[in-house]
């Protein structure tokens, strides 16, 4: 079994290698300003986070804007 923060390291590694810029900036936009909205780090709703990332990585999958 793989270390999760081997796991998450690798794929760190994949998004910022992979993904155009545009599709990091509009997941930036996208997620920011839900981060900002929360006091605290635990308050966050980190599986609706992910869920928005997916559905946006997916969309440019889709369209074939990924490398």
């Amino acid at each position: 079994m793989i270390p999760i923060d081997v796991e998450h390291r690798i794929a760190v590694y994949f998004l910022h290698r992979y993904l155009p810029e545009e599709v990091l900036i509009e997941l930036e936009g996208a997620l920011l300003p839900l981060c900002l909205m929360v006091e605290e780090e635990e308050e966050l709703d980190k599986d609706e986070l992910v869920k928005i990332a997916i559905q946006i990585i997916e969309l440019h999958l889709d369209e074939k804007r990924l490398k």
